[in-house]
């Protein structure tokens, strides 16, 4: 990423993956996709890069048709409700997208048509009769995520007909032993049918061209890519037999509709062309569109979990290649591994785990922002455990950074009347904190470049860290008594820090980082670009600040005792205000 930390203005595109609408996300979803998606935009943004969010509700295909039909809803109406609530949630924790749209779009639609015609007339889509199977108790064709079955490859018990999660391996639900349809679990059978297909073989070689001279592609994700282009690669069918969804554009395709993984793939273009035609009409939003589309200074990053490794790094690379259309293809993709809670996968069946909904009525949304992102599972699986949150906000949120930022601002308030006192001269020790607070910044924009937040967040603490250790050893409050200058450098100095910290905490914590930009009477909001200056010497001598308040607080002594009676009593409130579709 080097030439990416020159500092060159380019233009990024931050893609997260789309969640189906028929949950409400968790903080696993939130952690492999949207949250980290956000942090890294709102950092981009701070950077005073160009930067465009967009992401959306993946609403298409089977399980909704299924459950709208049990419901006796139509799709329609089940997506539209699902949609709103999502959304509104969204807000609420912060999250800064640009366009978070819908697979339902006109636009989505209308691209994903044109998108596959042009894949037609360029050669890479051909049709075949196949057999597929058939449940003969729900009367359908089950789509290749619908079949579970034993891995060919591995020998895991609940590989899906389309991949197997636990070797990667890419699949066809004819290859399961022993399929199983995942609405009733009885034994398909299995029917030929008419489909049309992906020919992924044409363009095996091109992906694995790409992805060897890449120098921005993750070794993790190249690995893992190149152990499946090994095996070879097969023809993808683009087309299924269900009627939610949108309709293939194929001649002969009647009564066919677009595989939803494909059409969800190209919601990251359509998102960007439905929002600049919003924002600039047809002619000059699609110019908009193409600049970050197809201009080479365009960068494309996606934030998925690792199971849609395949999906990102081989099949949209080859799709965007079969368009012809000069698409750029992905700069990043940054795959977290699973977040687990308290040992155990997520599950809405079971009941494991806190949903979105739920964790808002539960603490403040930065303590969650900043948890999930100290939490997040960059290099390997990690486990969730409320005492870890508890942990993280209680230490490392409120002692270590909150109550340096409150122990600065008060003794300025309190002990120089509000008012900045200046830099007269500084000590030897004095320069050193500045520079070890230059190096953690400069790494943290490093580690925040190369999509590592986790990683990042150690620099905020070490910053934190190091000028409440340097506090201690300074005892501004004896020096003062001593030297009034030199105490007044010391704590100007640190002010100075102070906006520099909440500028690094910024994408984390939005909230908290403007209300100290406004307690230090430098503006309603954070201007982009800010994070650029965070640690230049701006508040200078006779600078008034507003009277301090405590950035956060601790969560109270008796959390961990009570949080499980918490969470039942919690869920079954907000399950109630869900719409009905998304309810346990």
């Amino acid at each position: 990423m080097k030439e990416v930390l020159k500092g060159f203005k380019v233009r990024w595109l931050i893609c997260s993956a789309w969640p189906y609408i028929n949950n409400v996300p968790h903080l696993g979803t939130l952690v492999g996709s949207l949250l980290s998606a956000d942090v890294f935009a709102r950092f981009l943004r701070l950077m005073g890069e160009e930067a465009l969010l967009v992401s959306g509700s993946d609403e298409h295909g089977t399980p909704i048709e299924v459950e709208a039909l049990r419901l006796g809803v139509d799709p329609k109406k089940f997506t539209d409700e699902s949609h709103r609530y999502i959304v509104e949630l969204l807000k609420k924790w912060e999250l800064s997208y640009d366009n978070y749209t819908r697979t339902e779009n006109p636009i989505h639609k209308e691209f994903v048509q044109h998108f596959m015609n042009k894949m037609l007339e360029n050669g890479y889509i051909f049709s075949r009769n196949i057999v597929m199977p058939y449940c003969e108790n729900e009367k359908m064709f089950l789509p290749d995520r619908f079949v579970e079955g034993v891995c060919p490859f591995c020998g895991y018990e609940y590989a899906r007909g389309d991949q197997c999660d636990k070797c990667g391996t890419l699949l066809d639900p004819i290859d399961l032993i022993d399929p199983r349809c995942v609405f009733c679990g009885f034994r398909p059978t299995f029917m030929s049918t008419k489909h049309w297909f992906f020919d992924l073989p044409k363009l095996e070689d091109k992906v694995r061209e790409w992805l060897k001279n890449s120098r921005t592609i993750d070794e993790n994700v190249k690995t893992y890519c190149f152990s499946l282009l090994d095996k070879g690669l097969k023809a993808r069918s683009i087309t299924r037999d269900n009627k939610w969804g949108i309709p293939a554009p194929f001649p002969g395709a009647e009564g066919k509709t677009i595989y939803v993984w494909f059409e969800a793939l190209l919601g990251y273009l359509s998102a960007t062309l439905e929002y600049f035609i919003k924002e600039f009409g047809r002619e000059e939003g699609l110019k908009k569109f193409y600049d970050y589309w197809k201009n080479a200074d365009a960068r494309t990053v996606y934030f998925i979990g690792k199971d849609n490794i395949p999906f990102h790094a081989i099949i949209l690379p080859a799709m965007l290649l079969a368009s012809g259309e000069g698409y750029v293809l992905p700069y990043k993709i940054s795959a977290t591994e699973y977040l687990m809670f308290e040992g155990e996968k997520f599950s809405k069946s079971k009941g494991i785990g806190v949903w979105i909904d739920e964790a808002l009525e539960i603490a403040d949304v930065d303590y969650w922002r900043f948890a999930l992102m100290r939490l997040r599972p960059e290099g390997k699986d990690v486990n969730f455990t409320w005492r870890e949150f508890y942990r993280i906000v209680n230490t490392e949120l409120n002692d270590d950074i909150g109550n340096f930022i409150h122990r600065v601002l008060t003794f300025i308030y309190s002990r120089f009347g509000a008012k900045v006192p200046g830099i007269k001269k500084l000590a030897s020790e004095d320069e050193e904190l500045f520079s070890i607070v230059k190096h953690e910044f400069e790494e943290y924009k490093n580690r925040m470049y190369d999509t590592r937040i986790k990683q990042a967040t150690e620099n905020i603490l070490n910053v934190a860290r190091e000028c409440n250790a340097y506090l201690n050893r300074r005892e501004p409050w004896k020096l003062i008594k001593l030297s009034k200058d030199e105490a007044g450098s010391v704590m100007t100095l640190l002010v100075n820090i102070v906006k520099g910290l909440g500028l690094m905490l910024a994408p984390f914590t939005p909230k908290a980082s403007t209300k100290l930009w406004r307690m230090l009477r430098l503006g309603d909001e954070i201007p982009r670009g800010a994070l650029r200056r965070a640690f230049e010497i701006e508040i200078q001598e006779g600078h008034i600040i507003e009277k301090p308040m405590p950035l956060f607080r601790k969560l109270p002594e008796d959390f961990l005792s009570t949080i499980n009676a918490m969470i039942r009593d919690v869920r079954k409130r907000i399950n109630e205000r869900r719409p009905p579709y998304l309810r346990f």
